[in-house]
């Protein structure tokens, strides 16, 4: 079992998770100060619907078609049951030469702004705070640049949306890596936008007005192709203009191939992760084409109607390639427990988002 790192408040090992408990009750009896956030995760959405509005709402609670992919990961946690967990485990993870006091890892959630002015930025600073690993979205409404000074030395990764511009890629690559981001995550399953049938219903798309669009409007190699195509105008200039080409690269419908994979390798010296894996032999192809890493995911059910559950094939994937590679997992992830039962089946880390 890897060892729980010092912290500098808990020197005796460790950040005391646990005590967060005792901390609501005591401001509840001494001050009176109930919680901020509702404490019962079937109450959440409920509650970030009065404070959202329905754009906002919908566009982190909505999921593809008749959200039946959604369904399929809640019913996949719920099949399997738990016994009381050995009060002594450690919850310490080595992932990729680096020991974290916990499995958990902040997912990359796009376009934050729409949830709160902090955005981006905010959650990468609380991320360190906490001690979590940090991953960035491509979607993001904050730069690469500006979440790595708010995470400060915090642990950050890069979540990749797979541009069909190569010399876009390796910019958004090389400023991430420049900027202190250790591992790249590359997403497979998000080369064209899904049906979503609760934006679709406000014709809500907040990339079309520059939401989201933030790491490519402050790409270099972005904004100099498109001043050399547009009489040097700038993102700022014509955002909408800026953004329809934006997503065209990005969300282009046309997916990448296993052999261009090559050329990540090429531009990024670190770990790289795979993220959108729910079949072995996808996993097995990751191992043989030199990957460090796969996310058992299939992106919360936002992507693909239909779709298997994700925790229902996490261990005949890491049954297949568990001892080859780091398998880490996300989608239908509500509690505590179900982050135990991810991690029973095999998964070393799991990414908690929306």
């Amino acid at each position: 079992m890897p060892r729980v790192q010092e912290h500098p408040e808990h020197p005796e090992g460790g950040r005391k998770y646990g005590a967060y408990q005792i901390e609501i009750y005591r401001d509840g009896i001494l001050h009176n100060r109930l919680p901020t956030v509702t404490c019962d995760s079937n109450k959440l959405e409920e509650q970030a619907k009065k404070f959202l509005g329905a754009r906002s709402f919908n566009y982190v609670a909505g999921g593809a078609g008749e959200r039946a992919t959604m369904d399929a990961n809640r019913l996949a946690f719920r099949q399997w049951k738990v016994e009381a967990p050995d009060p002594l485990l450690a919850t310490a993870v080595e992932l990729f030469g680096q020991t974290f006091e916990s499995p958990l890892l902040i997912g990359p959630v796009g376009v934050q702004t729409i949830f709160h002015r902090d955005k981006e930025t905010g959650m990468a600073e609380i991320a360190t705070q906490i001690g979590l690993p940090y991953i960035l979205s491509t979607a993001a409404s904050s730069s690469i640049e500006e979440v790595a000074k708010a995470n400060g030395d915090g642990a950050r990764w890069f979540q990749l949306y797979w541009p069909q511009d190569n010399e876009i890629t390796k910019s958004l690559l090389h400023r991430a890596k420049s900027n202190g981001y250790k591992v790249l995550i590359v997403t497979l399953d998000t080369w064209a936008l899904a049906w979503r049938p609760a934006d679709l219903d406000n014709a809500y798309l907040p990339f079309a007005s520059g939401i989201g669009d933030q790491i490519g409007f402050s790409d270099p190699v972005f904004r100099a192709k498109f001043a050399a195509k547009h009489d040097n105008k700038t993102p700022e200039d014509d955002v909408f203009l800026a953004s329809r080409e934006w997503e065209a690269d990005v969300f282009s419908g046309a997916a990448h191939t296993w052999e261009e994979l090559e050329l990540i390798k090429q531009a990024w010296d670190g770990p790289i992760v795979l993220k959108g894996i729910q079949h072995v032999e996808d996993a097995k192809k990751a191992v043989e084409m030199g990957i460090q890493g796969i996310v058992v995911s299939n992106h919360g059910g936002r992507q693909l109607d239909g779709a298997i559950g994700s925790l229902e094939v996490l261990p005949e994937i890491v049954e297949a390639v568990g001892d080859k590679l780091t398998v880490l997992f996300d989608s239908g992830v509500r509690t505590g427990v179900d982050v135990i039962k991810a991690l029973c089946l095999g998964a070393k880390g799991v990414l908690i988002g929306r």
